[in-house]
């Protein structure tokens, strides 16, 4: 078992962020080169390190930024598309990464706010499943690999869609076995290693298939799936050290 691995595993949440930075900066210098680069803060790098325990990737995770490969595709949706940097946004963040929330809440013109039910980092503790915001509130929510923890996604949909503003849109990532027609989700997948082997992690509650979207049209949203990485040209897609196979599923009132 790898480092990281084992890190990501075992130990808790907050301490490896707080420890991570500063191994990040670290390695950000001994990685130095012009292979890669970090859309989120500029670092070059010759190679990036290696993140997933059954299903490693190379070149996946920048250690100054801690952005994995949908957070790098996040980020240029928001700037190419969305033009974030300039227009202003009523922002809802659940569970927030610290590397999308160090650029947003740098940005004055944003209305930024970050929930989550444990995480240090969040500005309101609160269950996505019954939050406490108004309707109609947000006019963009991220919402990046979370619904797979929650024990009634159903109705944690429901809630993001209630604080979504009629013009608004929601950025709802979640992993995805595209090679299943349908959600695995088993009451008798209920132990720590049944779920990393069914769920490809141990805190996960089920594992999506490309029934996902129907699941988010159910609960009221129009969606839309983006191959956002097809169009990019080649050469950044390499650069950035994008998945081919990532998707961003937009969804809207």
């Amino acid at each position: 078992m790898g480092l990281i691995s084992f890190a990501t595993r075992f130990v808790p949440r907050p301490v490896l962020h707080r420890f991570a930075r500063f191994g990040g900066c670290f390695l950000s210098l001994f990685l130095r080169g012009n292979r890669y680069e970090d859309p989120l803060d500029g670092y070059r790098y010759r190679r990036l390190l290696t993140y997933g325990r059954l299903r490693p990737r190379k070149n996946a995770l920048a250690p100054h930024s801690l952005s994995l490969e949908r957070h790098r595709l996040i980020w240029l949706y928001l700037t190419q598309e969305l033009d974030i940097e300039h227009q202003a946004f009523n922002v809802l963040h659940i569970a927030p990464e610290l590397c999308l929330q160090r650029r947003l809440r740098a940005l004055s013109h944003l209305h930024y706010t970050s929930a989550d039910l444990e995480s240090p980092w969040a500005e309101v503790h609160c269950d996505i499943q019954a939050l406490p915001f108004a309707a109609d509130t947000f006019d963009l929510i991220l919402c990046n690999h979370v619904l797979e923890h929650i024990p009634d996604d159903r109705l944690a949909m429901r809630e993001l869609l209630r604080v979504l503003a009629p013009e608004g849109r929601a950025l709802l990532l979640v992993p995805m076995d595209t090679s299943r027609e349908t959600t695995l989700e088993d009451p008798a997948i209920n132990t720590d290693a049944l779920r990393e082997q069914y769920y490809w992690q141990r805190d996960h509650l089920r594992l999506y298939g490309r029934d996902y979207v129907q699941r988010l049209r159910e609960a009221g949203f129009r969606v839309s799936e983006l191959d956002y990485v097809g169009l990019l040209p080649a050469e950044l897609r390499r650069r950035y050290a994008l998945r081919t196979d990532d998707k961003l599923f937009i969804a809207t009132k």
